[in-house]
């Protein structure tokens, strides 16, 4: 849910002559963008889409196998996190290692605040203004809503929005970002020890324990007593981002030729995209058993929970490794296509807005919930939603990612350096 609009999206390669590709050791380029990661948010978003039209269809429970895996493609919000960690990190690392400045967290923020809130705003007004269930909404529950707030002061998140719980961690993740890549990398004290991947490989093992212990241990214990819905919290979900910034640091060791005994056995299954996608295939399915819980609203055990976040954080980091990593050839040119990019672009509208689309659906319609109709519901959802998609990525992402250029106040710009 990263994508820029605009100029150029973080990931997306500047040049069809520079995509990023790793080289025959596994190595990538300083200035390498990555176009395949585009089209993997479009990947991200259309699963994501795919499941919620399920639901409603009531595919979970009528289709055997078939209807619990179309239940498992929330993994897609998953393969978005892994992403952001990937992304975001990197320039992090990159300065690190380099030892040069991090990058201003001011401006970082105003860059992630302009990317997510516009559309987020306007999907926000679109649902509680327009979709009957919450004609009850106070103005309160408006401001809760504008803010991000839902999962931390409602048990039930408002019709329309409920794929929001996931925009709220990423949110949160990036306003932590900043810190964690501080205690990741040294911060200021590089210039005194200079930057230890190992410290950034303690920092990730942390995130996971801490993801690990509020499955098992938080979320029992505060759901019933906190308000809000705990287990849609960051900690959650930190090992996602950790597998993503796992990823990042991959590339910043094998642009240095540092690690390499390490670091080999992960570039060669990324390097191999057939073995990488059938992997994440054979996760999913594992994911639709047992193992990893119910597949309609019956909550999950602790255990059942970790076992399917887990299997998901396996399936975002085996697709992100191939978008990194794979070398040039039917994958990296299907992925690299122009019109698989551009759903990418729209592919955080796309998501924002599906779920009011998909009300509309059924108003006009007027089929009911759970009473079937799986391919009406998803092909009506996916072409209005693509749609609204494209309209909001013209009218608001792209004018609003032309504010990025605002001046903020940087070190640079206060002793008189550029900062271009």
């Amino acid at each position: 849910m990263s994508a820029t609009a605009g100029p150029r999206p973080p990931g997306a390669a500047e040049t069809p002559s520079d995509p990023g590709l790793a080289d025959l050791d596994g190595r990538v380029s300083a200035g390498a963008h990555f176009p395949v990661l585009d089209s993997l948010r479009a990947v991200g978003a259309l699963a994501v889409l795919t499941t919620h039209t399920a639901f409603w269809a009531g595919a979970y429970t009528g289709h055997g196998v078939w209807g619990t895996l179309l239940s498992r493609l929330d993994v897609g919000v998953a393969v978005f996190f892994v992403l952001s960690g990937f992304l975001l990190a990197r320039p992090w690392l990159a300065s690190a290692a380099d030892e040069r400045p991090a990058p201003a967290a001011g401006r970082y923020l105003w860059k992630r605040a302009l990317r997510i809130l516009p559309v987020y705003a306007v999907t926000v007004v679109l649902a509680l203004s327009l979709i009957a269930d919450n004609r009850d909404r106070g103005v309160l529950d408006w401001i809760a809503s504008l803010l991000l707030l839902d999962t931390y002061v409602h048990d039930l998140l408002p019709a329309g929005l409920t794929q929001m719980w996931s925009l709220a961690v990423e949110a949160a993740f990036y306003l932590v970002l900043p810190a964690l890549m501080l205690l990741a990398t040294g911060g200021r004290r590089r210039r005194v020890r200079p930057w230890a991947p190992g410290r950034v490989l303690a920092v990730l093992v942390g995130l996971v324990a801490v993801s690990l212990l509020w499955h098992l241990v938080a979320t029992p214990a505060l759901e019933g007593r906190v308000a809000g819905q705990p287990g849609q919290w960051l900690p959650a979900y930190l090992s996602w981002f950790a597998c993503g910034i796992l990823v990042a640091l991959l590339v910043e060791l094998r642009r240095r030729g540092r690690w390499d005994r390490w670091t080999a056995p992960l570039v060669r299954l990324g390097r191999q995209p057939g073995v990488c996608w059938a992997m994440a295939g054979a996760l999913l399915l594992v994911s639709a058993t047992p193992l990893a819980g119910p597949s309609m609203l019956a909550p999950a055990t602790a255990a059942e929970g970790t076992f399917k976040h887990l299997a998901y954080a396996g399936v975002g980091l085996l697709l992100v490794l191939t978008g990194v990593f794979a070398p040039e050839g039917r994958f990296t040119r299907a992925f690299s296509h122009p019109a698989a990019r551009h759903l990418g672009l729209v592919s955080y509208s796309l998501f924002c807005l599906h779920l009011p689309v998909l009300h509309l659906v059924m108003w006009l319609t007027g089929w009911e919930l759970f009473d079937g109709h799986l391919l009406g519901i998803f092909v009506l959802t996916v072409v209005l939603s693509l749609v609204a998609a494209e309209l909001a990525y013209r009218l608001v992402e792209r004018p609003a990612m032309r504010l990025r250029s605002v001046a903020l106040p940087t070190r640079a710009s206060r002793t008189g350096t550029s900062t271009r």
